[in-house]
């Protein structure tokens, strides 16, 4: 018989309908894995949370086993910088090359144990008078640095720097801290001769490489850290 209208043509009365929207045998009911994505009800497809990132940021876990994945940017593990290495030992005699203005006793302590380990002598001044007899006391010797604590409330830095600094010249190196939200104190310790002003903070970290470059003996070649 022939093809009718509307009959494929060929034996058995009709061929394979072509399925439509249906998922191969093998596929039914099957659920998607770790890392494959899912389909909700809006069509949507949403992959498994990536827990991954929690070992990268943990480095490692309780049981002493390193974390995987890289570490994320910006979140590097930061080490203290090493102290330089001590100078020769100094003895009684030897002349102070750095004063300091300080009155913080916290501050003066840690000076004073920072320059002892590095074979440094440090001298506490509280006036410009004070200051000018040790000077004295060391002859030709110019200081190497002079420290000011510029919230000082005995001393005045703001007046008392120029007239160090038009004195002393540039052989003499003046460095102020203070605190880091004090922003307008900081050009004005700029604008009257400080050499370098520096936080509370970064001053505290830098202390070891500024004792030791400007204490070292005008013979001994400061090391560069």
């Amino acid at each position: 018989m022939n093809a009718g209208p509307g009959r494929p043509s060929g034996g058995g009365g009709g061929g394979r309908r072509r399925r439509r929207g249906r998922r191969p045998h093998n596929q039914r009911g099957q659920r998607p894995g770790p890392g494959l994505s899912r389909e909700n009800k809006d069509g949507i497809y949403t992959a498994p949370m990536d827990h991954s990132y929690r070992a990268a940021m943990a480095g490692n876990n309780n049981n002493g086993h390193k974390g995987g994945g890289r570490q994320r940017p910006g979140f590097a593990t930061q080490y203290p910088q090493p102290e330089p290495e001590p100078l020769p030992a100094i003895t009684e005699d030897t002349n102070s090359r750095i004063f300091a203005f300080i009155e913080d006793l916290f501050f003066m302590a840690k000076i004073q144990e920072t320059a002892r380990k590095l074979n440094v002598k440090v001298e506490f001044v509280k006036s410009d008078k004070d200051l000018m007899d040790k000077m004295e006391q060391n002859g030709d010797e110019k200081p190497s640095l002079i420290i000011f604590d510029l919230n000082h409330a005995s001393v005045k830095p703001l007046t008392l720097i120029p007239k160090l600094k038009s004195k002393l010249k540039k052989g003499t190196s003046i460095i102020g801290f203070l605190s880091h939200v004090q922003g307008d104190l900081k050009q004005k310790a700029h604008e009257v001769g400080c050499d370098m002003v520096l936080p509370r903070s970064a001053f505290s970290q830098n202390l070891p490489q500024l004792l030791r470059r400007h204490g070292a003996p005008e013979d001994v070649e400061p090391t560069v850290q």
